[in-house]
């Protein structure tokens, strides 16, 4: 190889070790990771996206939710499943009811295909989470989520805008 062509290589093996620690790629591509095996798992099942499958989650365990209540418990988008809920309707998974207390709400219910979709591909989904455990102990995942905690209020609380001390996200 030239001397530009190696000063190249060094150059990408530089930024790929600086990469290593940055903790806001780092955690984009494990969350990618993650979607992406679940992705795989729920489509060997069955035509279930991840987030219809987390609305049924939700009401299997919860019972007749809004869309509002699903979008607190899941930490996502309220845009998200209101853009799923049609067409769960469609395939007759959900049903929808005007809220008794507020005629503005809906309350989405599983319908009894939705339970027994639900029944279907929590066995798997079950077992992966179960085999979360053979990689992280209860003290592990204490600990993991107490930083992911600290992670959060640091991206959702204002930063100040002095000058950067190291390199950029």
């Amino acid at each position: 190889m030239t001397t530009a062509q190696n000063e190249c290589v060094d150059r990408y093996k530089a930024r790929c070790l600086m990469q290593e620690r940055n903790l806001f790629g780092r955690l984009q591509a494990a969350a990618l990771a993650s979607r992406t095996q679940a992705k795989r798992l729920l489509r060997s099942i069955g035509d279930l996206s991840i987030t219809e499958w987390r609305v049924l989650w939700d009401l299997a365990e919860a019972g007749p939710l809004t869309v509002t209540e699903m979008a607190s418990i899941q930490r996502t988008d309220h845009a998200l499943i209101s853009r799923t809920i049609p067409a769960m309707i469609e395939k007759g998974y959900v049903a929808t009811t005007t809220g008794q207390t507020d005629r503005r709400t809906s309350l989405v219910a599983l319908t009894p295909a939705g339970q027994s979709i639900f029944d279907e591909t929590s066995v798997i989904m079950s077992r992966r989470r179960a085999a979360l455990s053979d990689v992280f102990s209860e003290a592990d995942l204490d600990a993991f989520l107490g930083l992911i905690d600290r992670f959060e209020q640091f991206v959702e609380d204002p930063i100040s805008l002095r000058p950067a001390t190291g390199g950029t996200e």
